[in-house]
């Protein structure tokens, strides 16, 4: 019986796990950009967040199809999200580095609403970006049993992190520029 070669993904998930989570919060404490900008770049956020749609109803659709015990579309469906998912995230970073932050302009309750969705979405989202790379190289590299143990937390924050995206979105769309 022929082994499965196991490869070392370890390094390259630590990487991409600190170079994203780096590169995102660095956007945050860059100067303004002051270049000439060849597009409108007013129709990124709603742009990710059409990713991210895509992203929740890929994983959806992952989740429904390993629960009918099919493999193949599985691992399609979750490449599909994080395809969508890598579309997101260039928009995103795209969009946070030609433009300022924008502030929430809502009051009352919906305001508390609106931040603890977002600081949640962000805290899930640095957790999503190594958890996600470690279930999947588990599933690439066989390893079912520690690939069904993670994704039993991976899949639920990962819909979440989608949905909240969308939901702040929808939330502070009425108050970009």
């Amino acid at each position: 019986m022929a082994e499965t070669k196991q490869r070392n993904y370890t390094p390259l998930i630590i990487g991409l796990s600190i170079a994203i989570n780096v590169l995102v919060a660095v956007l945050f404490f860059l100067p303004e950009y002051e270049g000439e900008i060849a597009f409108d770049v007013t129709l990124l956020p709603r742009l990710n967040a059409i990713f991210n749609s895509f992203t929740f109803v890929f994983l959806l659709a992952a989740l429904y199809f390993i629960k009918q015990k099919n493999i193949t579309l599985h691992k399609r469906f979750i490449f599909a999200a994080f395809t969508s998912t890598t579309f997101f995230l260039l928009s995103y970073v795209t969009y946070h580095y030609l433009t300022e932050s924008t502030s929430y302009g809502g009051e009352g309750p919906l305001k508390y609403i609106y931040f603890f969705i977002l600081i949640t979405h962000i805290l899930l989202a640095i957790v999503i970006v190594p958890l996600a790379l470690i279930t999947v190289t588990r599933g690439l590299n066989m390893q079912v049993e520690k690939h069904r143990k993670i994704a039993r937390w991976t899949m639920p924050l990962w819909l979440y992190v989608s949905l909240t995206g969308v939901l702040v979105y929808l939330m502070i769309a009425p108050y970009y520029a």
